[in-house]
């Protein structure tokens, strides 16, 4: 069953969303939608040959363990 978002925006971004669903001959919140699904598909798919060559690369492996135990230890501070 199909749920409801409420979403606010300010005025400049919803300007944003209007232009490109009248572009896309879509509602705005069918481009919302629409939007949201390609930039995950997009950004969070990757190929098996494409982890594979990152879990074969032993310098990155390594790096990032690092890292993870710089974090582990207090060493960093993550920002975001």
């Amino acid at each position: 069953m199909p749920k409801t978002i409420t979403l606010r925006v300010p005025d400049n971004v919803y300007d944003v969303f209007k232009k490109a669903a009248t572009g896309e001959r879509r509602s705005i919140s069918n481009f919302i939608e629409y939007a949201t699904l390609n930039y995950l598909v997009e950004e969070t798919y990757i190929y098996d040959s494409e982890m594979q060559e990152i879990l074969n690369d032993k310098h990155l492996i390594n790096d990032l363990n690092k890292g993870l135990k710089d974090i582990d230890k207090g060493k960093v501070r993550i920002i975001g």
